[in-house]
């Protein structure tokens, strides 16, 4: 099964997508777990991209559907994939179909995690993580058990700068600016479906799992 999960950011994708990746057994592929992961190993993908994502804006498309394009030719794709934070635009939604029709592929269902404005904003702007694992945490909803200390390995708790509050408002801004357009692509196609967000965690899987066993 081939999914895109959108929504825009504190929607709760990062955890639906672990539900998602465990219950159909396809990889979740992040494109933002990409860019951390490139910006960590000092790339020169990772400094370009770094610019874009401390002022909370898109990386640009050229660097986005590179590293997409080669992550769905991997073997373990072969069986579905979990999109996660691509396509953002209509232009990368268009270059995603072109790939998929060279891999012989199509896009089973597109699901929409929505929520309030505020509730987005406080869930950004409440988030730490990890400076050695990368462990995400919630000083609200989900803290350590120590404060400023992982969980899993004892490192040290940090919070991106695209995490406080006024970064999490200009996100939301260019979420609302430039990715809501994809809601009406895929509406289009027949392929959308929104799931209320701002709800227990569980309801919201079970209704990601009830739209995805009738895709």
């Amino acid at each position: 099964m081939n999914i895109i999960l959108m929504g825009p950011p504190g929607a709760g994708k990062g955890t639906q997508a672990e539900f998602i990746k465990k219950e159909y057994k396809i990889p979740h592929i992040s494109t933002g777990d990409m860019f951390r992961e490139a910006v960590k190993k000092g790339t020169p993908m990772g400094k370009e991209a770094l610019k874009y994502m401390n002022e909370g804006k898109l990386v640009p498309d050229q660097v986005t559907i590179g590293i997409v394009k080669d992550r769905l030719a991997e073997d373990d794709c072969q069986a579905g994939f979990l999109l996660d934070g691509f396509p953002r635009t209509l232009i990368q939604a268009e270059a995603l179909d072109a790939v998929l029709e060279n891999l012989g592929k199509t896009i089973d269902a597109v699901i929409d995690i929505t929520a309030p404005e505020p509730i987005l904003i406080e869930r950004m702007s409440g988030r730490v993580s990890c400076k050695e694992c990368g462990k995400v945490y919630h000083l609200l909803f989900s803290p350590p058990a120590a404060q400023g200390q992982c969980d899993q390995c004892s490192g040290e708790l940090i919070q991106r700068s695209d995490d406080n509050a006024e970064t999490a408002a200009n996100r939301l801004q260019v979420y609302m600016e430039q990715t809501r357009p994809l809601l009406d692509y895929y509406s289009d196609r027949g392929l959308l479906r929104s799931v209320d967000g701002n709800r227990d965690l569980q309801a919201v899987g079970a209704d990601i799992k009830g739209i995805l066993n009738e895709a």
